[in-house]
């Protein structure tokens, strides 16, 4: 069964043991970050440091001059990621006999929401979301699409991962984050992700809606979360809330922007990427979920991509709908927490291993070894030899 683990070329770069400690742990592949959003990481065996703070996203290699014909440009990182820092790593890491792919973060960014405020998802009471570009308005979609060619076709790649390629909501890991004092649940985190950008509006107006009636109906679909009513699970939950109507219309509108901008990104990786380059996608198995992991159906994914990798840290019950298309060749990939300090469980990446190759994963993508302590690295590699 295929392993790949997730690192950042901090996590090489400097280091000349980095490369051949994560060959050791019994990996054939290595996703590495080519563009990728603001973070604070541990680097805990590095010689020279043992915090990176990336201040904002940034493609990690030095862009070329098709940005000249886009409103919307990617950012250089700072001295975390100075020069060719995914080059120089991509280098190490084949040097040590690994398959290297890239990792590639889409839909995520701060730095953009906040240089260019409207290109953010706007909610139903006008709030907006930096670091979620909206997806449905035409100069983002450009810089996406370009973004993802560019970032994911990077010099001795064999394949890219494209994280964020789709909406992206409240759902934010933010600096001293104060947003779960509500339990919004399924339902809420919808109704609080639907964007009211003008290319939106418009977009529910080609669905029939009147996009001001709609705002007052999501605001007052809410109102009873805010006072501590708990919605019905899934989808039920939004049309209570909202009206079967009004959640079908938004739905169509977000199911059909979201799949025509894979599409197109994917077609743009495959004309810029050499034969043979494998194009997966993170995601998740229901549509309307947003994030890091945005939702897909899963029939039409795996007829666009040539996989996903998919989110299993709260079980691999979500494997399931993607391994049910049955698509020969596709690659199912369950990525498996093994950090144990952020909630990951090496100790039993083998028996988690197992049970989702039962659920149907071919594949398995382990989070993240430049994080992992030294302790979590041995029980990987253990787990590993195990299977």
């Amino acid at each position: 069964m295929k392993a790949s683990t997730f690192v950042y070329p901090w996590d090489i770069n400097g280091d000349p043991q980095a490369p051949g400690r994560i060959a050791a742990l019994g990996v054939r592949q290595v996703t590495l970050a080519a563009a990728y959003h603001s973070t604070r990481a541990l680097t805990p065996r590095h010689p020279r440091h043992r915090i990176v703070t990336a201040e904002h996203a940034a493609v990690l290699y030095p862009t070329d001059d098709r940005w000249q014909r886009h409103a919307l440009r990617p950012y250089p990182a700072g001295d975390w990621a100075p020069g060719d820092a995914f080059g120089e790593a991509a280098a190490a890491l084949t040097a040590a006999g690994l398959e290297v792919h890239t990792w590639v973060v889409l839909a995520h960014n701060s730095r953009l929401g906040a240089e260019h405020p409207d290109t953010s998802v706007v909610n139903a009471y006008g709030d907006r979301y930096p670091w979620a570009p909206c997806i449905a308005q035409p100069a983002t979609r450009a810089y996406l699409v370009e973004l993802a060619a560019e970032a994911a076709v990077r010099p001795g790649a064999r394949g890219t991962e494209l994280e964020s390629l789709g909406w992206y909501g409240l759902q934010h890991l933010h600096a001293h984050d104060k947003t779960g004092g509500v339990p919004l649940g399924d339902a809420g985190m919808y109704l609080m992700a639907l964007c009211f950008c003008p290319t939106c509006e418009e977009g529910y107006g080609a669905q029939g809606l009147d996009a001001d009636e709609l705002a007052v109906a999501v605001r007052a679909a809410l109102e009873p979360l805010w006072q501590g009513t708990v919605a019905d699970e899934g989808w039920a939950g939004v049309e209570k809330l909202l009206g079967e109507s009004n959640a079908a219309a938004t739905r169509a509108w977000r199911d059909e922007t979201a799949r025509t901008l894979q599409e197109t990104a994917v077609r743009a990786v495959r004309q810029a990427a050499p034969d043979g380059f494998q194009v997966l996608l993170h995601a998740d198995p229901v549509t309307y979920h947003v994030g890091a992991n945005p939702g897909v159906d899963p029939e039409h994914i795996l007829s666009v991509a040539d996989g996903v990798v998919v989110p299993c840290a709260g079980g691999p019950g979500l494997l399931t709908p993607f391994a049910e298309q049955g698509r020969a060749g596709a690659v199912i990939a369950a990525n498996l927490g093994v950090v144990s300090g952020m909630g990951g469980s090496p100790a039993t990446l083998a028996s988690d291993a197992a049970r989702a190759r039962e659920l149907g994963a071919t594949e398995i993508r382990l989070y993240h070894a430049g994080l992992a302590s030294d302790g979590d690295l041995v029980a990987v590699r253990e787990g590993l030899a195990a299977l």
